[in-house]
């Protein structure tokens, strides 16, 4: 436990060396404090997909840096908390991104166009669906190179979400599986913007800060929140308002990131 605990005070000491002087250095000994993080989420994805663990690992190292980018660590949220979303979401980038769509032939698109309308005919004049070999015949080509036209076709044709891509041992991986988690991405943004108004609370005078806090935080009626600091409940309603001032002042430059 002790060297789980000096562990975590190395790598928050290099976080704050980072946030106010980024180097590579710096930068790499982060990374393989954790080395161990982008492992265990790693196994985890490889088990739900095809792909080797490895090439998981190493693309989970690009997420692992765009956390070591973007945390600040004057907010005082745990780092590992805050890297997860990035370390999964580029491994579920790069699943997503390889499932690149079938380009069909020409001659193949042609061939399933013809093949279509003489299914319909063959279907009205046989009273049944024909087989593969009588389109084939009445197409004027093989059996062999028809199927493969359907095949391509069935291939490039748009996907269920819960169409199985991949089989484990004991469970199956589906397309909805493979695409960027929405879910990560949302808790993701929360935590950025949770961190921005932590930071900017803490630049608030103590009372007005924690008259925010208990009034829309903590939901503690005004009333209330007047008698446990020793003012009239105008007061806190005015010490609100002007904390409330200070913190649009100090969000603005986070806001017009967000809208440029």
């Amino acid at each position: 436990m002790a060297d789980q605990s000096s562990v975590r005070s190395r790598g928050m000491e290099l976080l704050i060396a980072y946030h106010h002087n980024p180097s590579i250095q710096i930068r790499n000994q982060i990374v393989r404090l954790n080395v161990g993080l982008v492992r265990k989420i790693a196994h985890r994805v490889s088990h739900q997909c095809a792909e080797p663990y490895e090439d998981l690992e190493q693309i989970g190292y690009l997420g692992l840096i765009r956390a070591i980018e973007r945390f600040d660590p004057t907010q005082g949220c745990a780092f590992s908390s805050f890297a997860v979303p990035y370390i999964r979401g580029e491994m579920l980038h790069f699943l997503r991104d390889k499932a690149s769509t079938v380009r069909i032939p020409r001659r193949w698109r042609e061939l399933q166009a013809q093949g279509q309308k003489v299914r319909e005919s063959l279907t009205v004049s046989l009273g049944r669906p024909p087989k593969d070999l009588e389109i084939a015949q009445a197409l004027d080509v093989s059996l062999s190179e028809w199927r493969e036209s359907k095949l391509a076709h069935q291939n490039r044709t748009p996907l269920s979400l819960d169409a199985t891509v991949a089989h484990q041992v004991d469970s199956t991986v589906t397309l909805g599986d493979t695409l960027l988690d929405t879910h990560y991405q949302t808790l993701q943004s929360l935590e950025e913007e949770r961190q921005q108004l932590q930071g900017a609370l803490n630049n608030l005078e103590e009372k007005t800060r924690w008259a925010i806090e208990s009034v829309f935080f903590q939901e503690i009626p005004r009333k209330e929140v007047a008698q446990q600091i020793g003012v009239s409940p105008m007061t806190v309603t005015r010490r609100i308002k002007r904390g409330l001032g200070e913190l649009m002042t100090l969000l603005k430059p986070s806001l017009a990131q967000v809208e440029s």
